[in-house]
């Protein structure tokens, strides 16, 4: 949790210099990366004969007339780019300046808040995936049997579907929304869920136990990786409509992020696979139901659950697809399918009782 909130304070503080860099009319990228607007220095003039003073020379009067604030290491680096990089003399020497200076003198700058975003929580996910590895060899069974052990797998799960994605899309601004959810569901587990080890019911003494949990696990992650953008998404297209996201707040970060088109996207397709994960889970609860107690469905209240959370989520899809529920519509359905999900999760499993009672509480 610690490095899970460290990582939270670094993701904010990028969002944080997200806006402050759009308020200065400097350009965002997705990615984080800041481009300053370029710069007409007013150096030396280097002919193709000249060497390292004459390139020196221009470095010396860039810092001279840096703009305040900056640093004379960077003044002069930017100058020596101007001259063509050969202040060393070589023919290649500008090429370690590539992708920090433009060609028309503009400043690239990574942001490294988000770097240590990212890095506090690839850490934080290793350490818990020990911890939940440790707990599965303690208890000598898979370590998802209760509601602590479920809360700390599902967490895990959520760190790496947000993990794997961002190999194929840039996903890190994220990293906020996702490391806060992740922090409050470790907290309300840690305080109110933690069990000792205990041995399996009679019920729970199955295959289906480690197939039937982990899937539904997998598809919560994917969900809550699909609310995270259905949420953006809104601010997004409300910022997009009326040029404020909120009504008080603003939100300028919103300006650095995809448009609320492609996060829909984006959200509508996390959320396919998670609804293919969570479909599966319902068929094999099912059958599992049967085998523990001689019948496939008996309207207990977990299952009722189950198969709510499925409706919310084909109506989704399928009002997606075949009518046209676009935009904040559609965000709203997703937003709700997850809401169902946390229910199912933090209620039905805590205070309604019927044969799926093994919170371990």
């Amino acid at each position: 949790m610690v490095l899970y909130a460290a990582a939270f304070i670094a993701f904010a503080l990028d969002l944080a210099r997200r806006s402050a860099q759009v308020k200065a009319g400097n350009t965002v990228g997705v990615d984080g990366s800041v481009t300053t607007a370029p710069r007409v220095l007013e150096t030396a003039s280097v002919g193709s004969g000249v060497g390292a003073s004459s390139a020196g020379g221009a470095a010396s009067v860039a810092v001279a007339e840096a703009p305040a604030g900056e640093r004379a290491t960077d003044a002069a680096d930017r100058a020596v780019a101007t001259t063509g990089g050969r202040a060393s003399g070589g023919r290649d020497g500008g090429q370690n300046l590539k992708g920090r200076f433009g060609a028309d003198g503009s400043i690239t700058q990574r942001s490294l808040s988000l770097r240590l975003g990212m890095a506090f929580t690839l850490l934080g996910f290793l350490l818990e995936v020990t911890a939940d590895v440790v707990r599965g060899i303690a208890a000598q069974r898979v370590p998802w049997a209760n509601m602590y052990e479920f809360s700390m797998t599902g967490t895990v799960l959520i760190i790496g579907v947000f993990l794997v994605v961002n190999t194929r899309v840039d996903l890190r601004f994220l990293g906020t929304f996702i490391t806060g959810l992740v922090l409050i569901l470790l907290g309300i587990s840690t305080v109110n869920y933690y069990v000792v080890i205990a041995p399996l019911p009679p019920a729970l003494q199955s295959a289906w136990l480690v197939i039937h949990v982990f899937v539904a696990s997998l598809g919560t992650a994917f969900f809550a990786l699909g609310f995270a953008l259905s949420g953006i998404q809104l601010l997004q297209s409300r910022r997009e409509v009326s040029g404020s996201a909120l009504k008080f707040v603003k939100l300028k970060f919103l300006a650095s992020l995809p448009d609320s088109t492609r996060l829909e996207n984006l959200a509508y397709r996390v959320n396919i696979v998670g609804f293919v994960f969570w479909t599966f889970t319902l068929i094999a609860g099912a059958v599992w139901a049967e085998r523990a107690w001689g019948r496939y469905w008996g309207w207990d209240t977990k299952e009722v659950w189950t198969f709510i959370i499925w409706v919310i989520y084909a109506g989704y899809i399928h009002a997606r697809a075949t009518r046209g529920w676009r935009g904040s519509r559609s965000a709203w359905l997703a937003i709700i399918g997850f809401a169902a999900v946390l229910f199912n999760f933090g209620i039905v499993n805590v205070f309604f009782h019927g044969l799926h009672s093994y919170s371990g509480l």
